[in-house]
């Protein structure tokens, strides 16, 4: 029977899941961020889908899940040591309000937090010291690749695609917090970018379109229409599939990543 995995906005939402699976006697293991991830993540659970259609198929969940996904154990281990603090803190906390799978790849999940914090004023300067990123003035957004997750910046909010599990996604998080943090601490000796250096791939566009070839949009495959968007001689939306027919469930995938590279109303839609 296929494993499962749920994580919460936060540790309250969380400890009401945990106190309903001990009440009902419900078997589940809990995946911890503490102590090297404490600051970016809440506890999360792990049953089976027998026991999740018992946890939640009595009325009232009494919760709020981020969401639910196939469980995969983690690769790397959850650091022993506590969060780097800062002075002056321009993160703040996370909080992972949605956890799904990547529409990307199947495999592997997607993730968006909330913070606390306020990263519009950091972005120049960590567009000055990651030379690798794409940094869109006018989000403004923030948009580099970790490994092959790309994420998405933007003030406060995060969003994170291809993350391997839960953990790969903490670690994300924590990395990009202490990044922000550091560079901002730092700030005095960084001269500030507004620099639009060149985005990612066409084909993480492509990834979350239908990829059906249907041709609604004009263009003879969906590889080439992504490049025209990529380009900005087109706008996502002219996606008629995903924006109004049967592929509605790509729409929030690929109006985050198309947000994150500053395309999302790059040509007026409508033929």
């Amino acid at each position: 029977m296929s494993q499962l995995i749920a994580t919460f906005p936060g540790r309250s939402e969380f400890g009401k899941a945990k106190g309903r699976l001990d009440a009902l006697s419900l078997p589940h293991e809990v995946v911890w961020p503490d102590p090297g991830f404490s600051l970016v993540g809440a506890p999360a659970v792990v049953m089976d889908s027998a026991v999740r259609m018992q946890l939640t198929g009595r009325g009232s969940d009494g919760f709020v899940a981020s969401g639910w996904v196939d469980y995969r154990p983690a690769r790397l281990p959850v650091p022993g040591e506590p969060p780097r603090t800062f002075e002056e803190d321009v993160f703040g906390r996370a909080a992972i309000m949605v956890l799904a799978p990547c529409v990307a790849d199947a495999a592997k999940i997607r993730i968006i937090a909330h913070i606390s914090g306020d990263l519009a004023g950091v972005f120049p300067y960590l567009n000055a010291e990651m030379r690798e990123a794409c940094y869109n003035v006018h989000g403004p957004t923030f948009t580099f690749m970790d490994g092959y997750r790309m994420v998405s910046v933007y003030p406060r909010r995060i969003a994170v695609a291809k993350a391997d599990e839960i953990v790969d996604a903490w670690r994300v998080l924590e990395a990009l917090r202490r990044r922000a943090n550091e560079v901002w601490a730092h700030r005095a000796e960084i001269e500030p970018s507004c620099e639009m250096r060149e985005r990612p791939p066409a084909l993480e566009i492509f990834k979350r379109l239908p990829r059906t070839n249907c041709r609604a949009c004009g263009e003879a495959t969906c590889l080439a229409f992504a490049v025209k968007v990529w380009t900005g001689l087109a706008s996502p939306s002219e996606c008629i599939p995903v924006f109004g027919g049967d592929q509605a469930r790509l729409r929030e995938a690929l109006i985050e990543i198309c947000s994150g590279l500053g395309v999302m109303n790059s040509a007026p839609t409508g033929r």
